[in-house]
């Protein structure tokens, strides 16, 4: 028997337990007039490929279904065919004991699941234990020793070579277009490419760089789920995308997709979340993290000490950011962090800054981040900082043009993350009295207005 891995994704996605799963069957089963007495072990020989007897498997589409809030066919639940198929042993991937092949098949399935519901909200928010244990699992053994996979398509550099190249492509798309364009195309090469090749054949090396552009290119799809404000779907994404680091055994990518969970803990006020995630990055990667990442994980845990009132920890973390800061050579980083560019550390130690109360300082490094070069996502965020900066400032005429200028260069991007940072923008411009506040207020209405 084959793991079902398409239940498997389900459950996760619904967030809804073995067991459950196993009482919701029981009672369905009993308003039916049907005597059943599932129980999680039950589910755990269905995971493993069992298929369970009778209408059930009509009853497990009707209940993930109605939590999904989409129909469910048997084909979607794994349940359509018998679960024992002869000869696929012969070419399923070597490392299966260690679940990595379970795991590639999981991950596919949710890709094909976001691509044909694009419409669907996502799983919901892990907490607890349940999010911490990705960025546990990445940090500590058992490491992956060989992710060789014997398979009829045969992998080589140059299918490699075009998911690096389509990862910077995607990137920059998100950057000037936002999220909500982004995402379904990302989601779909995902699964039409990305997934044919992790399920083909190839070496321990070309392998190991496989997982690692695939990776990217999760961190990518969550990144822009997080844009679109799907919280639960886009760290699935980041979980994903750890776990397929891991597997190449680059730690300094790892460190990256953990600090996009440190980013997205942030952004959801769960500061010592944030805190312990950037402490497993700076603890794990030790000497071999880039300058850049290092950078913005002490940035981060700035803000993150700040908003919890440790003004000791916030010093100590942006003088570490400032620190690493001048040690960045952009051409020894990864593709990835090219994100750190001029400017970054210098917005985020403002909205660290501002949040102690110390606003004169927050106001030089807005405004020395305001004047940096960057991307128009980049430029448009430190727009909103600076214009926060300067209400907190008493200077609501020069604030109301910052806005202004803010709403000019967000056009055409299509972000529920900018969205909602222009609305509280707008909030609090409309608590300063004065024809220029009102003025830029209902700019920023005007934009708000056009729908994604």
């Amino acid at each position: 028997m084959e793991p079902n891995s398409q239940l498997d994704a389900l459950l996760d996605q619904a967030g809804m337990s073995r067991s459950g799963l196993a009482a919701r069957i029981n009672r369905l089963g009993n308003e039916a007039g049907i005597t059943l007495r599932y129980d999680h072990t039950a589910v755990a020989r269905w995971l493993k490929g069992q298929r369970p007897r009778g209408r059930v498997p009509e009853l497990i589409c009707e209940i993930l279904g109605g939590r999904l809030t989409r129909t469910l066919t048997l084909d979607d639940i794994g349940m359509a065919a018998p679960a024992v198929r002869p000869g696929a042993a012969a070419t399923g991937p070597r490392q299966d004991d260690g679940g990595l092949g379970r795991f590639v098949e999981r991950a596919a399935s949710l890709w094909r699941s976001d691509q044909v519901h694009d419409d669907w909200p996502g799983p919901s928010l892990l907490t607890g234990a349940a999010a911490v244990a990705p960025v546990w699992e990445w940090e500590n053994p058992p490491r992956d020793l060989d992710v060789s996979r014997a398979g009829e398509r045969r992998v080589e550099q140059a299918d490699v070579a075009v998911l690096h190249a389509a990862r910077g492509h995607y990137e920059h798309l998100y950057r000037n277009a936002g999220g909500v364009a982004t995402r379904p195309r990302v989601v779909g090469f995902l699964t039409g490419e990305v997934a044919p090749l992790l399920r083909g054949g190839y070496d321990d090396g070309t392998g190991r760089e496989l997982f690692r552009a695939a990776g990217a290119l999760a961190a990518v799809s969550g990144i822009c789920a997080y844009d679109t404000d799907a919280q639960g779907l886009a760290q699935r994404y980041f979980h994903q995308a750890l776990r397929l680091g891991k597997a190449s055994g680059d730690l300094v990518f790892g460190g990256y997709v953990v600090a996009l969970l440190v980013n997205q803990a942030l952004f959801l006020g769960d500061s010592r979340h944030a805190i312990a995630c950037a402490e497993a990055v700076l603890r794990t990667a030790g000497p071999h993290a880039s300058p850049a990442l290092a950078t913005d994980l002490y940035a981060m845990q700035a803000k993150a000490y700040a908003r919890i009132g440790d003004r000791r920890g916030a010093y100590v973390c942006m003088r570490r950011a400032e620190s690493y800061s001048g040690r960045i050579r952009p051409e020894e980083e990864p593709e990835e962090t090219n994100y750190v560019q001029p400017g970054l550390v210098e917005v985020r130690l403002a909205e660290a800054l501002l949040l102690l109360g110390e606003v004169e300082e927050a106001g030089r490094y807005a405004r020395e981040a305001a004047r940096a070069p960057a991307h128009v996502r980049g430029r448009v965020n430190r727009l909103a900082t600076l214009t926060d900066v300067e209400l907190h400032s008493g200077e609501a005429e020069r604030a109301a043009a910052t806005a202004a200028e803010m709403v000019g260069t967000a056009q055409g991007i299509e972000s529920q993350r900018l969205r909602g940072r222009m609305r509280r923008v707008k909030h609090r411009l409309a608590q300063h009295p004065g024809t220029p506040a009102a003025e830029a207020a209902r700019l920023i209405e005007d934009a708000l207005s056009v729908p994604l």
